[in-house]
């Protein structure tokens, strides 16, 4: 019985400040390695991580164009610095129905092809030209028009058009730069790609490898 009450006893002492304090420790130290590593990891893969948001939102409008049997426009907004999916089919105007924000112009662009990059060839189309949006749409209950943007505009029929409804093809980058508006990327490992193809609405990425672009 006497040593049951001390095991009980010395159980309900819990640990001592010295062990709690060699805990915290312990956990400083992970935490003091672990975060810059984590934070290094975010930031070599914020190109990977836009490509795919920009892909999926492509893809988006796409089914929305082909189910709905109306045009859905996909745009990139330079002004905003957003990606939105766009209905021009209802009531006559064209409205916002998503709209993402990117990631800070400081640290991934899209506008151009960085320095010393070759674009995917084949399919060697035309790169993405960014330009005053002469479309516009409401989001909510205000008209935005004049941004600068790069559009592609999902029909029924699966072809992607213009704003003249010519199809389009392009190629669009996301990379992050060497320094703030710098055309020089910072590593060409991290130069992304996507490729379109008006006549199906099909789309691609690509990763850089150093040398040249590769599908993935």
């Amino acid at each position: 019985m006497k040593a049951a009450r001390r095991i009980s006893k010395d159980a309900s002492d819990g640990f001592s400040l010295v062990e709690i304090f060699v805990v915290l420790v312990i956990i400083a130290i992970i935490a003091a390695i672990s975060v810059p590593y984590i934070v290094s990891y975010k930031r070599l893969y914020k190109s990977e991580d836009q490509s795919i948001k920009l892909i999926d939102l492509m893809r988006e409008s796409s089914q929305l164009a082909l189910n709905k049997r109306k045009t859905i426009r996909f745009e990139i907004d330079l002004t905003d610095n957003a990606a939105l999916i766009i209905d021009e089919n209802v009531s006559g105007a064209a409205v916002q129905l998503k709209k993402i924000p990117l990631e800070k112009v400081n640290d991934i662009r899209m506008d151009i092809i960085p320095s010393g990059i070759t674009k995917p060839n084949p399919p060697n189309y035309g790169d993405a030209v960014f330009g005053p949006d002469s479309l516009g749409h409401l989001a909510g209950t205000t008209t935005v028009t004049g941004h600068s943007v790069w559009a592609a505009r999902f029909r029924s029929d699966g072809t992607v058009v213009d704003s003249t409804n010519i199809p389009v093809s392009a190629n669009l980058y996301i990379w992050p730069p060497i320094s703030t508006g710098s055309d020089v990327p910072r590593h060409k490992s991290e130069v992304r790609a996507i490729t379109i193809f008006g006549g199906t609405g099909s789309v691609r990425y690509w990763k850089h490898d150093g040398t040249s672009f590769v599908a993935s």
